[in-house]
C-alpha cells in the first residue's frame, strides 16, 4: 500500500469517526433545540416560502447564508431538527477535512494534518457542541475560515517556488473573505491575520503592478460580500458596522480598564477552560478529573512550545506565524471589542484549529514514530470523549449552548405543552425567547408566542428579543391571548399582580418548566401589566 493510498484510508477514518461521534449524540437527544436554532429553522422554512432574509431575523449582523443551506436541507428531507444538524455535520467534515490539509501545507507534513484531524474527530466539549447545534453561521466561519488559509499557504507556496502567483487566488480568497464577513463577523479573525499575509506576499518581492492583485481580492470581497453591502446601500452602514464590532452586546459600564481586566479574566477562565474541554462552556464542573492534568499539562507544553517555535524554527516561519496571527487576533478581539463580555465558549471554537495543528506537530516532534505518537493524541482524545459523556449526561440541560440558568428550558415537555394549548384553545399570546421560536417551528406555526417577556429574574427586557414583526402583528390582533412563563417566579408574581389589578380572570397549569396562564377573561396586552425591574 502506497503512502498516499493510506494517506486518503487515514483521511476517510477520521471523516467517520467525526461523525459517528455527532451521530452518538444525537441518537440521544443529547442537544436541546434552542431559541437561536429555531430561528435558523424558521427562516429557512420562510425562505421555501419565498422570503429572502439577509441576516439573521431581527439584527444586522451574521448571515443568512446558514438558513439558506438549511432550507436545502429542508426541501431535500422535510423540516425537522435533525435536518439542521446534518447540515452543521457536513460543514464540520468539511472544517475537519481542510485542517487535515492545513497541518500539511502549513508545516508540510501529512502526518502533523492527520494528527490534528484525530483531535478534531473526537473534539473537547465546548467544539461538539457548538459545531452540531446552529447559532446561525458558526460551522460556515470555521470552514471558510481554514479555506481562506489554505489560499493564502496556496500563493506561499508558489512565491516559495519562485512561481508566478495567480490572480485567480487573490479573486478567490478576497471571495471567502467577503462571504465570511457577511455570514459570521467571527471570520474577520481568519481574513485580519491572512490579509496581512497576502500583502507581505505582494511586497515583499517587490513584484510589479502589486494594485493589481489587490484589485482582484477587492473584486472577490465585492462578489462574496454582496448580500451585506446591498444591505448597507439600502439601510446605511450604521448598524451593520456597529454591530459588526460588538455593539449588541456593548453593555459594560466600568472603565476602559477594568473591561479589559475582566475581559483577560474571563478569557482564561471562561474561554480557555472551555476551549480545552476542562469544563463544560455552561458550567464550571471540572470533567474527566483523572485525565485532567495530563491534558492540562500537554496543552501548556504546547503553548511553550508553540511561542518557542514561532521565534526560533526556521522552517515554515511564515505559516506557523500565519496560524499563530489567528490566533493573536482572537485573543486580541476578545479583549479589545465588546465581545469579551460573552463567558460561553462560541468564540474560542477557530482556535481549536490552529492549537490541533500544533499539538500534532509536537506529538510528533516528542514520539517521532507515528503509532507512538497517535498514542499520545489519543489520550488526548480520551479525555475528549470521558468529559463529553460526563456532560452530556445531565439532560437537562444536555449539550446547551445556554450558560445562563434561567434560560435554559427542557424542552422535552414540548410536545405535551402543545397539546395543552391546542385543546385549550390558545394559539396565540406571550413568553419569553427561550420558549417563543421552538414551540412556533415545532408547531408548523400554528402557535405563535411572542417574547414580550423577560426571562431574567430581575425582570430586565430587552426588544430585541422579540425577531419577526409579522409573528407580532399577528399576535396583537388576536381576541384571545395566553401566557408561558418559565424559571421565574417574580414574573409569575407580577402576572398575578397585573391581572388582579386589572379585574381579569385566569386559569394556570404547569407542564415541566412551563407555568401556564390561560383562559383569560379578556385580552392583555404586556404593556397593560407594568412589568419592570424593581428599583
Amino acid at each position: 500500500m502506497t503512502t498516499r493510498t493510506r494517506t486518503i484510508l487515514a483521511m476517510i477514518c477520521l471523516l467517520l469517526l467525526a461523525a459517528a461521534w455527532k451521530l452518538i449524540f444525537l441518537l440521544r437527544d443529547a442537544f436541546p433545540f434552542n431559541s437561536d436554532e429555531a430561528i435558523v429553522a424558521l427562516m429557512a422554512r420562510h425562505i421555501l416560502q419565498g422570503e429572502r432574509p439577509v441576516f439573521f431575523y431581527g439584527q444586522a449582523y451574521m448571515g443568512s447564508l446558514d438558513a439558506f443551506l438549511v432550507a436545502g436541507g429542508f426541501a431535500l428531507f422535510g423540516q425537522q431538527v435533525w435536518v439542521i444538524r446534518l447540515v452543521q455535520t457536513l460543514l464540520y467534515l468539511g472544517t475537519l477535512f481542510t485542517t487535515i490539509l492545513l497541518g500539511r501545507a502549513a508545516l508540510g507534513s501529512w502526518r502533523v494534518g492527520l494528527g490534528a484531524g484525530l483531535l478534531l474527530a473526537v473534539p473537547a466539549v465546548n467544539t461538539t457542541v457548538y459545531t452540531t447545534v446552529s447559532l446561525g453561521g458558526y460551522g460556515e466561519a470555521l470552514l471558510l475560515g481554514n479555506l481562506m488559509l489554505l489560499a493564502a499557504l496556496a500563493l506561499h507556496r508558489r512565491d516559495e517556488a519562485g512561481s508566478p502567483m495567480p490572480a485567480g487566488w487573490f479573486w478567490l480568497w478576497g471571495l471567502l473573505a467577503g462571504m465570511g464577513v457577511w455570514a459570521n463577523g467571527l471570520t474577520l479573525v481568519y481574513s485580519a491575520p491572512s490579509g496581512l499575509f497576502l500583502l507581505w506576499l505582494v511586497f515583499r518581492r517587490r513584484r510589479p503592478r502589486p494594485g493589481l492583485y489587490l484589485a482582484w481580492v477587492a473584486l472577490g470581497v465585492l462578489a462574496g460580500a454582496s448580500p451585506w453591502l446591498g444591505y448597507i446601500f439600502n439601510h446605511g452602514p450604521r448598524a451593520v458596522l456597529a454591530e459588526l464590532f460588538g455593539n449588541a452586546v456593548a453593555v459594560e459600564r466600568a472603565p476602559w480598564l477594568a473591561q479589559l481586566g475582566q475581559h483577560a479574566l474571563s478569557y482564561v477562565l471562561f474561554g480557555l477552560t472551555a476551549l480545552f474541554g476542562f469544563r463544560p462552556p455552561w458550567d464550571v464542573t471540572w470533567l474527566a478529573l483523572p485525565l485532567l492534568p495530563l491534558a492540562l499539562a500537554f496543552w501548556l507544553a504546547v503553548l511553550g512550545w508553540t511561542a518557542r517555535a514561532a521565534v526560533r524554527e526556521r522552517k515554515h516561519r511564515a505559516p506557523r506565524w500565519l496560524l499563530l496571527g489567528m490566533l493573536l487576533a482572537l485573543t486580541a478581539g476578545f479583549l479589545f471589542t465588546p465581545f469579551g463580555v460573552d463567558p460561553s465558549g462560541r468564540y474560542f471554537v477557530p482556535m481549536a484549529i490552529p492549537l490541533a495543528v500544533f499539538a500534532a506537530e509536537l506529538a510528533l516532534r516528542i514520539m517521532p514514530r507515528t503509532r507512538n505518537a497517535a498514542a499520545l493524541l489519543g489520550l488526548l482524545v480520551a479525555f475528549h470523549a470521558w468529559g463529553t459523556f460526563q456532560a452530556a449526561r445531565a439532560n437537562p440541560p444536555g449539550l446547551t449552548t445556554q450558560f445562563y440558568a434561567p434560560s435554559v428550558v427542557d424542552h422535552r415537555y414540548d410536545n405535551e405543552l402543545m397539546r395543552f394549548l391546542a385543546a385549550q384553545g390558545e394559539t396565540r399570546g406571550y413568553t419569553n425567547y427561550w420558549v417563543a421560536y421552538p414551540l412556533t417551528f415545532r408547531s408548523e406555526e400554528r402557535l405563535l408566542f411572542v417574547p414580550a417577556l423577560p426571562y431574567h429574574t430581575d425582570l430586565r427586557y430587552t426588544a430585541r428579543d422579540d425577531r419577526y414583526a409579522p409573528y407580532t402583528r399577528t399576535v396583537e390582533i388576536s381576541p384571545r391571548v395566553a401566557y408561558i412563563v418559565t424559571h421565574n417566579p417574580p414574573l409569575a408574581s407580577a402576572l398575578r399582580a397585573g391581572f388582579e389589578r386589572l379585574l381579569v380572570t385566569w386559569q394556570e397549569q404547569r407542564i415541566g418548566d412551563f407555568e401556564i396562564f390561560y383562559h383569560l377573561s379578556r385580552p392583555v396586552r404586556p404593556d397593560e401589566l407594568d412589568i419592570r425591574p424593581p428599583g
